[in-house]
């Protein structure tokens, strides 16, 4: 960021080459929708063009990236919340009817299991996503960016006990939302204290 800073154009290119997959899964994570994450991806690495002379290296270039996704990605979902709308119902046949037809895989698992498996990852998506937007982030960079506590809290722009306290409400909505489907057993991945 300091060579893009001091002129090098083509560092700018290596900050996003770099870059670019990280924060594009933060994103998706954040928004859960592939086209909308990549929009928002370049979102940021425009944000970060932009502001380029206003960097100053106080933490690493990757804690304040970060922190640039996850506030276009929350300022995306509040958006998105402002504006959302009702779909209308789609039929296959001009008379209005639908159909499908299952053909079985023979070399896979049974399809319960992989329903199973397919639905509890949709509920423990629309879970996370329905936490309040601090747990979310917090949540999403600890068990799914691997992030340590003080990179969180860096990201915030709070205190590593503040992380631990957001992470441990989000846990607890987390295993009140999916107590249903887990038959009250909450997932050990999530119930950990360490990232």
């Amino acid at each position: 960021m300091l060579d893009f800073q001091r002129g090098r154009r083509e560092a700018f290119a290596l900050l996003v080459e770099r870059n670019q997959g990280r924060v594009y899964a933060l994103v998706y994570r954040l928004v859960t929708d592939h086209a909308l994450a990549e929009d928002l991806t370049q979102e940021v690495f425009l944000r970060v063009f932009r502001t380029a002379q206003r960097y100053r290296p106080m933490a690493r270039f990757s804690t304040w990236v970060h922190r640039i996704a996850a506030n276009v990605a929350l300022n995306a979902i509040r958006s998105r919340k402002k504006r959302e709308m009702s779909g209308l119902d789609m039929h296959d046949g001009e008379d209005g009817t639908s159909w499908h037809r299952e053909v079985p895989d023979e070399r896979g698992a049974p399809p319960q299991a992989d329903l199973d498996t397919a639905e509890l990852a949709d509920k423990l998506n629309e879970s996370v996503a329905e936490l309040p937007d601090s747990q979310r982030i917090a949540i999403t960079l600890n068990k799914y960016e691997h992030m340590s506590y003080q990179e969180i809290a860096d990201i915030l722009n709070c205190s590593t006990m503040a992380v631990k306290s957001l992470l441990a409400r989000a846990r607890c909505n987390l295993r009140d939302a999916l107590a249903r489907y887990l038959g009250g057993e909450f997932a050990k991945n999530f119930e950990s204290d360490e990232p």
